[in-house]
């Protein structure tokens, strides 16, 4: 189960979170929107979660993502923790105002405003690619609200133009819309020229993106938008607000991700806190490739932080 929680983030845009509860849980489900921050009730507190509950996290999804991507791992974290994912501006059921801000200061105002609105601090970040970096983002610039960090799949270093020009190849490459969600698992799990290998889970992965229409189904989100996030980052390096980041961090690569090996270990090296895994047969959708394998390298360091906090 999951109930949404509204957020209010930079400039006033309205965000969707969604906090997830244990299936196995015999506790009562709680259903329908709630309200919180300035426009509603009260927030609630980190430890207001429920008998068990050691800490809050917070899930990040990457660009094109949606909190949803994160249901597997927000259930199997809510048995132990406050588990909220966030549908990031311009994505999902959150606002994508046509002029507003896709900056990389919005969308880490936005973090910093679900984390104080719904009580969340001191939390965990768990972040993908995007999401990851807006993490480790605002734990550089507000250390007191972040507990511990889990970076997968994001670089470091620059990625340049060509990087940025190869996108805009490949989203003008999309045949859009689709006439099935079954033509949108085929193409991205299959037939998208960017798929070295038959990727069920990538199909499934945009699948959850997609929605209908009267002429067949396109993205939740606007492309040319997705592009503009993008450039906020591909020109610039990030490896000073990492050195910045104090609490404990795990980053984790997938072995066919877009992290490479050296550059993760150098991430760690820089990290004052750091700590490095990996997942095998994984790509860069490493939580959504290998969920059982994900949570096998996460677990341990989040058991470690918790144990670290009542000591």
């Amino acid at each position: 189960m999951e109930q949404r929680l509204d957020v209010t983030g930079a400039d006033g845009v309205r965000l969707a979170a969604w906090e997830f509860s244990d299936p196995t849980s015999a506790g009562p489900a709680r259903t329908g929107p709630a309200r919180t921050g300035p426009a509603g009730a009260a927030p609630m507190s980190a430890g207001s979660g429920g008998p068990g509950r050691d800490s809050a996290v917070l899930l990040l999804h990457g660009l094109m993502g949606r909190a949803s991507h994160w249901a597997g791992t927000a259930r199997w974290l809510a048995g132990r923790h406050r588990a909220v994912a966030l549908d990031q501006r311009g994505h999902g059921r959150s606002d994508k105002p046509a002029d507003g801000r896709y900056t990389r200061e919005a969308y880490v105002a936005d973090a910093e405003a679900t984390i104080e609105q719904l009580g969340l601090a001191p939390v965990t970040l768990i972040g993908h690619s995007m999401g990851a970096l807006t993490a480790w983002q605002l734990a550089a610039r507000r250390p007191e609200l972040v507990r511990a960090l889990v970076i997968s799949d994001m670089r470091a270093s620059a990625l340049g133009a060509a990087s940025q020009r190869e996108w805009r190849d490949w989203f003008r490459a999309w045949p859009v819309p689709f006439a099935t969600l079954a033509d949108v698992r085929k193409w991205f799990g299959e037939e998208d020229p960017w798929v070295e290998r038959p990727t069920p889970a990538r199909g499934e992965f945009f699948a959850e993106v997609m929605a209908e229409r009267a002429d067949g189904w396109a993205p939740v989100f606007s492309r040319r938008q997705m592009l503009s996030v993008r450039e906020t980052w591909v020109h610039d390096a990030h490896w000073e607000e990492l050195a910045h980041v104090r609490c404990p961090t795990l980053v984790v690569r997938g072995l066919d991700g877009e992290l490479g090996r050296a550059e993760a270990q150098e991430m760690v090296r820089v990290l004052p806190q750091g700590q490095y895994a990996e997942v095998s047969d994984a790509g860069h959708l490493v939580h959504y490739d290998r969920p059982d394998a994900w949570r096998a390298a996460i677990e341990p360091f989040l058991d470690g932080v918790v144990a670290a906090a009542r000591s």
